[in-house]
């Protein structure tokens, strides 16, 4: 099969999401995350645009990289001033990347009502800066902007804006959906006629405003393109950009064109998250592949399926992508999915045992209440074991007690939790001060415990939610309170109380996190 050449633009488009700031150094980290992955390009950002971008490319040639080769990006010279001349050329040859590039104008509206100039003078500015790079020995990307919408707004001038960077000598020739407005079709008839007046290789960047940028990138693929650019998990600017985490896996398992190394494949899930985590953002369950939802089961009839021959619901091994098959518990299950998912416990069952109808009925009840254990598994199994009469407590609660107490209209809020516990037949008598009731229960708790159950102190609740439940209650609703916690070794797990009270709901899904926390380390 042709070669196809990965081209990252997360340190550049990806940061122009409204939600991205990344820092000098994490730009660096993610440069070398990608290379070790195994893609062909990443794009380093605009030097000529902002300080950090120019101290990026100073610094990543420091960095031993072992297959990418970096670029730079930019524009094409202004409209009245000799490529020599121009700051944005000067920029890009100064951080001294083997690949340098650039973007110019394809749509008739863009050259006379943006840069203001005629159309045969951007011809002249896409050929001249194209040519000016070269001479210095680059590897010259011409991307083509708003290339789409400028074919159907004029088809010949838009070509001529190709044959121009041609002329000039560009390397490749990328065709940007800008607006990312363009229907797959369009695409595809467009290609057409592109291949057949350009001879050199062409790429596509595609925009996801209209959902369809891995869409109209992988039909460019099929047309004959042979670079495709994105962003790790879709990042940019509006509705972001094409996402590799999503291309790279249908390249590869779906059309049999390799484009990282096979064991590198089953990194992907990690990749993705890992960037996410740089971008302080939450991974989403929902994306294809990589997701946490990708391959989670929750109806009995397609667990029963899926427990039978995995392909009956899955489109791939989750395990070539680094993913992993999820059973999720819910109302919705049926006794298979309860028999399946404890024997993630090491606990087996029979699917027409008494225990499993049990177990089934208590979940049904429960979400009937308001609990959410498909997205609270350490509760799901802490309520298994209960159910098995495997005693996972702790401790017994005697009393507890918050206390708010704000100082004037702008004063100062301090709160207090006092607990009095029953811990291995002692009585422990506690107070603690947090930000807020949950912080102020959890010192407590911990300054109860920590003496009888030193693993505690690597236990760290990581986040919290509270979702009303039935809000037309008004103050007197029930309220959810999920809550994520984490241990020194990277394992998380997730637990869920539920009450009218947020105290009482917070209190309930504390104590489970730490249940489990130090079941798991007393079980390794």
């Amino acid at each position: 099969m042709k070669k196809v050449f990965l081209y990252d633009t997360t340190l550049r488009d990806g940061a122009q999401s409204e939600r991205i700031s990344f820092s000098l150094e994490d730009k660096i980290r993610i440069a070398q995350k990608l290379d070790e992955f195994g893609i062909d390009y990443i794009e380093g950002g605009w030097p000529g645009s902002n300080p950090k971008d120019l101290n990026f490319f100073k610094r990543i040639k420091e960095v031993p990289l072992r297959h990418a080769k970096i670029a730079a990006f930019g524009s094409t010279r202004r409209a009245q001033v000799l490529p020599e001349d121009d700051a944005n050329l000067k920029a890009l040859l100064d951080s001294d990347t083997p690949v340098v590039t650039i973007f110019g104008k394809s749509w008739t509206l863009h050259v006379t009502e943006v840069l203001r100039t005629t159309l045969e003078n951007n011809l002249k500015m896409i050929y001249d800066s194209v040519k000016y790079l070269k001479s210095f020995g680059k590897e010259v990307i011409y991307d083509a902007e708003h290339f789409f919408d400028g074919y159907k707004a004029d088809p010949e001038y838009a070509l001529s804006t190709l044959e121009a960077a041609s002329e000039g000598g560009a390397d490749w020739i990328v065709l940007a959906d800008t607006n990312g407005g363009t229907l797959p079709w369009e695409v595809e008839e467009i290609l057409e006629k592109v291949m057949e007046r350009i001879k050199k290789p062409i790429g596509i960047h595609a925009h996801n405003d209209s959902g369809l940028a891995v869409a109209n990138s992988i039909v460019s693929v099929k047309k004959g393109a042979t670079q495709v650019q994105g962003t790790i998990n879709g990042y940019g600017e509006r509705c972001g950009n094409a996402n590799l985490c999503t291309i790279i896996p249908i390249l590869q398992l779906k059309m049999n064109i390799e484009v990282v190394p096979e064991e590198k494949l089953s990194q992907l899930t990690d990749l993705a998250n890992w960037v996410s985590e740089i971008a302080n953002l939450p991974p989403d369950p929902s994306s294809p592949f990589v997701g946490r939802s990708a391959f989670a089961h929750k109806g009995g009839v397609h667990v029963n399926a899926v427990l039978k021959n995995p392909k009956s619901y899955e489109h791939i091994d989750p395990a070539k992508v680094g993913n992993k098959r999820r059973i999720l518990v819910s109302e919705l299950s049926g006794t298979s999915t309860i028999v399946s998912k404890v024997k993630e416990f090491n606990i087996d069952l029979d699917r027409d045992s008494p225990l499993a109808k049990l177990i089934l009925d208590k979940i049904t009840h429960l979400e009937n209440e308001g609990y959410y254990f498909e997205g609270a598994e350490a509760s799901f199994e802490l309520l298994v074991r209960h159910l098995l009469g495997q005693e996972t407590k702790l401790f017994d609660l005697i009393s507890l007690r918050v206390l708010i107490e704000k100082i004037g209209d702008s004063g100062e809020t301090i709160t207090e939790a006092t607990l009095k516990l029953n811990v291995k037949d002692q009585i422990v008598h506690v107070a603690a001060e947090g930000d807020g009731p949950v912080h102020a229960l959890d010192q407590a708790l911990r300054k109860a415990l920590i003496e009888f159950y030193p693993e505690l102190k690597n236990i760290h609740l990581s986040d919290f939610k509270v979702r009303v439940i039935n809000g037309n209650a008004g103050t007197a609703a029930k309220v959810r309170v999920l809550i994520d916690s984490t241990n020194d070794k990277g394992d998380t797990w997730s637990t869920v109380g539920v009450s009218t009270n947020i105290i009482e709901a917070s209190w309930e899904s504390l104590v489970q996190s730490i249940e489990y926390g130090i079941m798991k380390v007393r079980e390794a």
